[in-house]
């Protein structure tokens, strides 16, 4: 088992169940948590500080009987199904508590509170969270809403066998789902439920009058902009004429703005790059359609400025979802659609799809996406800058002579566009909670020496092996930012016997190819060590070389 806290995945230690520190109380929460989430697991008999069970501990089944039935008298409307007793390879036994979503009400504890799951913490639900978690049930049924005189007879056959054929088709899909009929196909995706349509049905199958009874389908306008912001084109489909794949292609088709590119030499040849990588874009879109609340009237609006794109899509982000754990995170809204995407192959997985957006970016050096949301809306803005020409040749120097995975491909781009980042900002950068996960994503690049460490602990610091900069011939501009310590320190320095009595940002103005906290680090360090002195308060303080060294 992957022993991580997630969304999904909470673990207890044996001591909430056990003696004076039996806590029930806590664990209620934490089912509350998952319930009005998505659902999941809690682990129970995990200690944090190793993320083990304890050798040699024992647990019981009358034990784990005793603790679901303690929990099911501590909060309402969850459901809860407890495993058998699990045994470590450490002699260590623990058990799960599979926590299934609530989809038709809120969940709740026995005292009538309400909990939210964020990220890997539970928090009490806000008033707005509450209205949020109310529309995430409808949103959920939405889907499978049925219309009780519309059967799969009052579709269009060619459509049905249209859509099954594409599913034949698809390497995504296991052999014996597609040995089924049409009509099973069609029932095993949701599309009917005893030959009715539903609405996801109707989305994918009916006509244009058809998609025209569903409260909220898919409607979107394409807006081109100039350099001032005003619009010089339109495209919209307000017409219910195409299912969410046409539809899909249609925008890609005849969006031509986001197909530019910027070009510049690569040795004797010259090196193109889109403003916005075609996987970019299909997993904004897909993502816009993917997670639009269907119950809120609004179109997906895609605007095109000389820059950036925005994307913006009625709803905001899915409950327990958050700019800031997006990456890792894989609620999903209309997860019965979600499904078809990704087994026509239209998507990269059944998650958000960020992991191959910043591996993209990565990449090609472009910054990462920003994400906006509120309770009725979520805008993402994608900038299409390169950040650097020269790094972007590196990394496919890189990229022709090692194989990385894509999370190592995330922490390259991360440090190349940095120069040299601390690991606390790397992590805080790919949205790590804790600093031990951060091994996976370098482990391997610092074995190949592809990256290359400074200082200790969470003064570590990663930077491009600047051997590998010198062998790969490319003409990446130096910079003070991979300047070594000693080498600050004298150029620290030679800049106080010029300018006598300076204060940090003052040195900082003169220094500023480097960030201000690395110049800050550096005249704290030399003060301790004798190197500086000081004089006046913290907001006037200056530096001066110590008499010694006059």
């Amino acid at each position: 088992m992957n022993m991580i806290e997630n969304m999904v995945r909470d673990y207890k230690s044996i001591r909430k169940i056990r003696g004076n520190s039996a806590d029930f109380p806590d664990l209620a929460k934490s089912c509350v948590c998952l319930a009005n989430a998505q659902g999941g697991e809690l682990v129970i008999g995990i200690e944090d500080n190793n993320k083990l069970p304890p050798a040699g501990q024992q647990i019981t089944e009358h034990e784990i009987n005793a603790v679901v039935t303690r929990l099911r008298t501590l909060c309402f409307d969850v459901s809860l199904n407890a495993s058998p007793v699990i045994k470590h390879p450490n002699g260590g036994q623990y058990f799960s508590i599979q926590v299934f979503p609530s989809l038709k009400s809120i969940a709740t504890t026995s005292d009538g509170k309400i909990y939210i799951r964020i990220g890997d913490q539970c928090h009490a639900a806000r008033n707005e969270d509450i209205h949020r978690i109310a529309n995430e049930r409808e949103a959920f049924h939405w889907e499978l809403i049925t219309f009780k005189d519309i059967t799969l007879k009052d579709i269009d056959p060619l459509t049905l066998r249209k859509f099954a054929d594409e599913i034949r088709h698809s390497v995504k899909v296991k052999p014996h789902i597609k040995q089924m009929s049409d009509v099973e196909l069609a029932e095993h995706y949701n599309l009917s439920n005893t030959n009715y349509l539903t609405n996801l049905g109707l989305l994918w199958l009916g006509s244009a009058k058809q998609r025209g009874r569903i409260a909220y389908p898919i409607t979107a306008q394409y807006i081109v902009y100039d350099e001032h912001e005003n619009k010089v084109r339109k495209e919209d489909w307000h017409d219910y004429t195409q299912d969410p794949k046409e539809l899909l292609l249609d925008i890609e088709q005849k969006a031509v703005e986001l197909t530019y590119f910027y070009e510049f030499p690569q040795g004797l040849f010259r090196k193109q790059i889109r403003h916005y990588a075609p996987e970019v874009v299909r997993e904004l879109l897909i993502n816009a359609f993917a997670h639009k609340s269907y119950t809120i009237s609004g179109d997906i609006f895609i605007e095109a400025f000389p820059d950036r794109l925005q994307i913006t899509n009625p709803g905001g982000l899915p409950l327990g979802i958050t700019k800031d754990n997006i990456l890792h995170s894989t609620h999903r809204r209309n997860p019965h659609l979600i499904r078809i995407f990704h087994d026509l192959g239209l998507m990269e997985g059944e998650g958000s799809g960020y992991d191959l957006i910043y591996e993209k970016n990565c990449r090609d050096l472009k910054p990462f996406p920003e994400i906006i949301s509120d309770y009725n809306s979520t805008r993402v803005i994608q900038t299409s800058k390169i950040l650097d020409e020269d790094v972007v040749l590196l990394i496919d120097f890189i990229a022709q002579h090692y194989t990385l995975s894509q999370k190592e491909f995330i922490v390259l781009g991360v440090v190349a566009r940095f120069k040299k980042i601390l690991s606390t900002q790397l992590s805080k950068i790919l949205q790590l909670t804790d600093e031990e996960r951060l091994r996976p994503y370098v482990s391997r690049l610092q074995e190949q020496g592809i990256l290359v460490t400074r200082g200790y602990k969470k003064g570590t610091e990663y930077l491009i092996n600047p051997s590998l900069i010198a062998s790969s011939k490319i003409n990446v501009k130096p910079t003070l930012k991979l300047i070594e310590p000693h080498r600050l320190k004298a150029l620290i320095e030679e800049d106080l016997k010029i300018h006598h009595r300076s204060k940090i940002s003052d040195i900082h103005h003169r220094i500023d190819d480097l960030p201000i906290e690395a110049i800050r680090k550096c005249v704290y360090e030399m003060v301790e060590n004798g190197l500086l002195e000081h004089e006046g308060a913290k907001k006037n303080r200056v530096y001066l070389l110590a008499k010694k060294n006059n």
